[in-house]
Formats: C-alpha cells, sequence, structure tokens
C-alpha cells in the first residue's frame, strides 16, 4: 500500500463541521457526475428533432457517459484505495469538464459519442472516492445518515438537469445545453480543492487487509441485488421526460419540471432510507424493503400506463427505486475494509452500470416495439427477483 493514501491530518484536529463540509464537497461532486453522466438522456428529444436520430440512436447515444463510467469504475477504485480520495477526485473532475467540453461543441456524431464516452470514464472517479470520504470521516452509528446525503447527490444532479438541459436545448438548442454539465463540474472540481481532505485509514494487517470476497458470498449477494435495482431506476430516469412529451403531450419544460420535482424526491428519501438504516442497525432489511416497494410501484406503473394515474406513480416510481443506493453502498464499504473498499465499490458500480448502461437502447427498442407499458412491466421482474437475493443480516459488516 502506497504511503500516498494515509492522511498527513490529524483525525482529532478535523471538527465535525469541517466532516459536513467535506460531506458537502462530496455530494457537489458526485452531483456534478451525475449531472454529466445522465443529464444527456434528456437531450433525447433535440437530438431527435435537430438531427433526426430514432430514439434508439439518440438512447444509445446517452448512454454513451454511463458505458466509459463501467468501463473505469474499477480502476478508479483501485487508485482511490492506492492514491488516496482528493488526487482521484481532482483529476477526475478536471478530466470530465475538459471532456464534456469537447462534447458541448462536437457536431460529428462520432466525435460527440466519443466525448461522452470519456465524460463518463473520468467522472467515474467521483464514485469510490466521494463515498470513501463519507465512510471514512463518519463513525458508524452516522454513516447511513451521511451517506444517504451523499447519494441524494445523484439524483439531485439529475433533477438539476432535467429542470435545467431539456429547456435550454429547446429554446438554444444543443450546443448550449451541453454547457451545464460543464459549468457544473467546475464548481465542483473547486469545492473539492477547498475542502477535502483524506480521511485516516488504519496501519495495514494481514487481518484488514485480506480478500473479503473470499470471506463468504455478502458482497457478491449485494452486488446482484443493486445491478437488479438499477433497472427500472435507470428505465425511470432515462425515458421519463420522453414518456411524459410524447404520450402524455407535456412540453419540454413542464416535463422537466416535473421529472425535477421526482429527483428532490429521490434525494430526500435517499436520506430518510439511511437514517433510517442507522435507526434499526441495519442496512440489508430497509434494502429488501425498498425492493418490494420497486417491485410493486412498477408494476402498478405498467398496469396504469394509460391513465392519469401513472403520472403519480411515475412520481413514487422515481422515488421509490434510487432509494436502495445509499444502503448498499454503505454496506458494501463497510464490510469491505478500509483497505479494500475502493475497489469493491468500484466492482459494486461497474456491475450498476453494465446494467444501466444496457437500459436505454432495450428499453428503446422495447417502448418501439411494444410500448411504454411494456418496458414498465419488464422492469418490476428485477426488484421483484432482488428481493430473494438481499443477505439475511448484516454479518461481517464493520
Amino acid at each position: 500500500m502506497s504511503p500516498a493514501v494515509r492522511s498527513v491530518v490529524d483525525p482529532a484536529a478535523v471538527g465535525t463541521r469541517r466532516r459536513w463540509a467535506m460531506l458537502g464537497a462530496s455530494v457537489a461532486a458526485q452531483a456534478a457526475a451525475s449531472v454529466a453522466t445522465n443529464g444527456w438522456a434528456f437531450l433525447i428529444p433535440a437530438w431527435r428533432d435537430e438531427r433526426g436520430l430514432g430514439l434508439a440512436a439518440a438512447g444509445t447515444l446517452a448512454a454513451m457517459p454511463i458505458a466509459g463510467t463501467m468501463l473505469t469504475l474499477f480502476g478508479w477504485g483501485l487508485l482511490v484505495d492506492r492514491w488516496g480520495e482528493r488526487r482521484v477526485l481532482l483529476l477526475g473532475l478536471a478530466g470530465t469538464a475538459a471532456a464534456g467540453l469537447v462534447a458541448a461543441r462536437a457536431e460529428d456524431l462520432l466525435l460527440l459519442g466519443t466525448a461522452l464516452l470519456l465524460v463518463g470514464a473520468f467522472a467515474a472517479s467521483t464514485s469510490s472516492a466521494s463515498g470513501r470520504v463519507v465512510v471514512g470521516w463518519f463513525p458508524p452509528e452516522r454513516r447511513g445518515l451521511a451517506m444517504g446525503v451523499r447519494q441524494m447527490a445523484q439524483p439531485l444532479g439529475v433533477a438539476f438537469a432535467a429542470a435545467t438541459m431539456a429547456v435550454t436545448a429547446d429554446r438554444a438548442g444543443v450546443t448550449s445545453a451541453g454547457a451545464v454539465p460543464v459549468a457544473s463540474t467546475l464548481l465542483a472540481l473547486v469545492a473539492v480543492a477547498v475542502l477535502v481532505l483524506d480521511p485516516p485509514r488504519p496501519r495495514r494487517t494481514t487481518a484488514n487487509a485480506a480478500n473479503p470476497y473470499r470471506a463468504g458470498s455478502f458482497l457478491t449477494r449485494v452486488h446482484g441485488v443493486s445491478v437488479l435495482l438499477v433497472v427500472p431506476q435507470f428505465l425511470v430516469w432515462t425515458y421519463s421526460l420522453t414518456w411524459l412529451v410524447d404520450s402524455r403531450g407535456w412540453t419540454p419544460a413542464a416535463a422537466g419540471a416535473l421529472v425535477a420535482v421526482t429527483h428532490v424526491l429521490g434525494a430526500l428519501g435517499r436520506i430518510a432510507v439511511g437514517h433510517l438504516s442507522d435507526v434499526v442497525g441495519s442496512r440489508v432489511r430497509p434494502l429488501r424493503w425498498v425492493a418490494v416497494g420497486a417491485a410493486a410501484t412498477m408494476a402498478l406503473l405498467a398496469l396504469t400506463e394509460p391513465t392519469g394515474v401513472a403520472v403519480v406513480l411515475l412520481v413514487i416510481a422515481s422515488t421509490v427505486t434510487v432509494a436502495d443506493n445509499g444502503l448498499a453502498f454503505t454496506s458494501v464499504a463497510e464490510h469491505a475494509g478500509p483497505f479494500w473498499s475502493g475497489r469493491a465499490l468500484g466492482v459494486q458500480n461497474t456491475a450498476q452500470y453494465l446494467a444501466a448502461a444496457a437500459v436505454a437502447p432495450v428499453a428503446g427498442l422495447t417502448i418501439t416495439h411494444w410500448g411504454y407499458a411494456a418496458a414498465f412491466g419488464l422492469a418490476a421482474l428485477g426488484p421483484l427477483t432482488a428481493t430473494a437475493l438481499v443477505p439475511r443480516d448484516d454479518a461481517g459488516a464493520a
């Protein structure tokens, strides 16, 4: 283990206010990465209108940042374990901003797709690094709440993108809309540079540095649950605005506003579920409850899709389907320990993004041939299966 990962700051000298400030910077970093990787999905109607792309082709472009993230998550996690959190965050955010600038100005579709792939590749750095900042600086009895706050960054980032990118593209074009994630990333870069310190790690021993995957199936099962739960999450994230515009006749501005509200609710839901896990003393029990709720909500959304009730259920689904992330993330980090959590979180998110990268094009084809109701109904099978895969208890978490 490189000595570079050991904090040079005395933990006793870092007070509660500074810890929450670092949590705020971690939220900013993850939110900016969320805007950069998920915001382009809100340009699907603009790509279709300005460039004549079909739904499947536009959905594939929107999935390129997710694919880039998937390809590099484990590598960034390894660098977190070896270099430390601060250095990884600074490098990753700088690269995200540079690649986003190219994507915003790209006219050629091949260049656009490549730039979006690089956006996701650099944005992936924030996942393990910002999560490790939270786990490293907050005690176990506060981690659920703290990680819930950190995990709200993703839906808040999507909410911000939904409220700004679609309407900006509608009024000023795709190039102007592409400047939104660039500006967000640069602001997060400044926050990290000013506030974030590498958290302390204990002295490396044979016991705390052992491979946690050899100790049992806990981590593998949590990874599997997260993959299954990410399917309805990314289906709703990617196509909710397009569904409101195409099937319900909403304007892009009105649809973007509602989607933004749903993601704010999702962010609050993550905080509530994280706090609940602290109260009940378990991450996996609330995780199972979320899986049951997601399956039921997506099934009801499929059954009511032609009716006005579906809009209400879309709001509920957007809240429920994102609530699991903080629980799984905290559970993986705690179980893996300080010398494997970067890699374990990298594996966790790689598996999630592998599924997420397939959601947009596959769902686009499903919607094109069979409609939105079929896509919503198929997505309910993921969380339904996950309910049986959730570990029985939190044994082994530290």
